[in-house]
């Protein structure tokens, strides 16, 4: 189950990351890995994405930022979002006060017996480790990725 910060990562053409987000989903083309992500970080990559791409002067963003969700598409596969993990994030949510879309993306690799891949403990998560390590959760910046 993969966040929208890691795969964000691959539009960033000098980000320290991209190598390993480029290995992550050549994985998921080449059939070696199932990769998921849910609707939410769909919305999410447009958004950040055309962001991206209009502060590095593209002359359509938010074109690029489509273009980058049905790349992605081929590659990643969507998750449901059911009422069962409609009641996990919320609550995630509540006890540990983290953004309701990573909330969404944890229930989503809970429901999937999977493990949630962010590229880094974000802001909000920082106070929160302890209770965020007894989850399936994984950070790209952790591993390696030989």
């Amino acid at each position: 189950m993969v966040d929208a910060g890691v795969l964000v990562e691959y539009v960033v053409r000098g980000s320290p990351h991209r190598g390993a987000v480029e290995k992550i989903l050549d994985g998921a083309l080449a059939k070696v890995v199932e990769l998921y992500i849910t609707p939410i970080t769909v919305s999410e990559i447009i958004y950040v994405a055309s962001r991206i791409y209009e502060l590095a002067g593209v002359e359509k963003p938010n074109e690029e930022a489509l273009n980058l969700v049905e790349w992605l598409t081929v590659r990643v596969k969507m998750a449901e979002i059911t009422p069962d993990m409609s009641i996990k994030a919320g609550e995630i949510k509540k006890k540990l006060g983290i953004s309701l879309s990573d909330c969404y993306v944890i229930a989503a690799a809970i429901n999937l017996k999977a493990k949630a891949l962010f590229l880094k403990p974000e802001k909000g998560m920082l106070n929160k480790m302890e209770e965020l390590r007894k989850l399936p959760i994984a950070f790209l910046t952790e591993i390696s990725l030989r």
